[in-house]
């Protein structure tokens, strides 16, 4: 979008960028929205923000002006080194005339369009370095001004305060989502499951009591179906408790994602609290193994269909099992260091068999009975990291 710029103006100018960045709570569209108005507040055709890492650099970067070809070619986004590395460690407002005359300058990557007039100025969130505003190319003279410096630093201190505001409404739709997911598992606990297993007791007894063989199968099945159910509820409180962004939501991205691409019915079950129970140096073994153990059992075992199972009790399990072709040779329990690949059918395998040997765990790789393959990956946790515990909640 072309807009038409008019010196004339400059408050004008100003008062519609604040405005547009106030408009939206979203952070990434706040952030995005910033650069849009200072680039056009100030004539620049090119425009960046910079947010600051917990160490210091830059860890995320927002553009304007490159389109996404040009910036697929320039490869990754910048580290913070150069005129941008000397903003984060003197965060001040820098005007330059030219970018390559100034002794911090570090060069541009290859790709990289060529820019000369540069304008910088910190973001501050309550007197914190927020980020850092970059501006370049003046498109109506050779250099920014004054002005424009002015400009920028009123626009960066307007840009903090939508900053904070978009993350405090963040904060507190968390809250609100927070606080449902813990009143429906409490409901869950306290009615559902209650009711379930004071059911399941009643048909226990009743099955007892009939002479009718047929009618007493029925009612334990009954019970079993009920039992199954409590399981799976257990399993749904367990994940209202665990954060929003766990190990259970990314398995079910990570499974979503495989099927659309391998074009396999993938289905994922879990039994205990996964997301508590399995530490975040545990978790992302978990799912590198999901990830590989499908992708074989699709690409190399010519499966349709593969059931995977993550359990956490004393120990971490993770369980594919697939309709595929099977596998050559069975694997494990606990093969060799130096056991060559072939054996192993294929490097997917020997990666998996180091991922838990070095969680001083297992890999069995088996042929099913009625077709097809099953893994078994299984990694010890200690009874301190197993968070919480399966003993409140009544099974039949």
């Amino acid at each position: 979008m072309t807009v038409a710029w008019d010196a004339n103006a400059p408050l004008n100018r100003l008062l519609d960028a604040m405005l547009a960045v106030a408009s939206d709570l979203s952070l990434p569209v706040v952030l995005r929205q910033i650069v849009e108005s200072a680039s056009v507040l100030v004539d620049a055709r090119f425009g960046a923000l910079g947010v600051m890492g917990a160490d210091g650099r830059l860890s995320e970067f927002v553009n304007t002006g490159l389109d996404e070809h040009t910036v697929s070619l320039i490869g990754p986004l910048p580290e913070g080194r150069g005129i941008l590395g000397r903003l984060i460690t003197h965060p001040e407002p820098l005007r330059l005339r030219d970018l390559a005359a100034h002794p911090d300058s570090f060069g541009f990557p290859s790709h990289h369009p060529e820019m000369h007039s540069f304008l910088g100025v910190p973001i501050r969130v309550r007197d914190v370095v927020f980020g850092n505003l970059y501006l370049c190319e003046k498109r109506s003279a050779a250099e920014f001004t004054a002005e424009d410096e002015a400009l920028a630093i009123t626009l960066a201190s307007a840009a903090g305060v939508a900053i904070e505001n978009a993350r405090l409404h963040h904060q507190l739709q968390e809250l609100v989502v927070l606080e449902d997911r813990e009143r429906i598992a409490r409901d869950l606990h306290d009615k559902v499951i209650q009711q379930l297993f004071a059911t399941g007791m009643s048909l226990q007894g009743a099955a007892h009591l009939v002479d009718d063989d047929g009618l007493a199968r029925r009612l334990s099945q009954a019970v079993d179906d009920l039992d199954a159910t409590i399981r799976e509820i257990r399993n749904t409180i367990f994940a209202l408790h665990a954060p929003t962004i766990g190990l259970h939501a990314e398995l079910l991205t990570v499974v979503t994602e495989l099927d659309e691409r391998l074009g396999v019915t993938t289905r994922l079950h879990v039994e205990g609290p996964i997301d508590h129970a399995i530490p975040p140096t545990v978790a992302e073994h978990v799912t590198a193994v999901v990830r590989e153990a499908v992708s074989n059992a699709a690409r190399h075992g010519g499966a349709s269909r593969i059931d995977v199972l993550v359990r956490a009790d004393a120990d971490c399990a993770v369980r594919v099992a697939d309709d595929g072709t099977g596998i050559t040779s069975d694997v494990g329990p606990s093969p060799a260091p130096d056991t060559p690949a072939t054996t192993m059918s294929g490097n997917g395998l020997v990666n998996l068999h180091h991922r838990a040997r070095s969680l001083g765990g297992t890999l069995v790789v088996t042929r099913r009975n009625e077709g097809g393959t099953l893994l078994e990956w299984v990694v010890p946790l200690e009874a301190t990291e197993r968070g919480v515990g399966s003993d409140d909640v009544p099974e039949l």
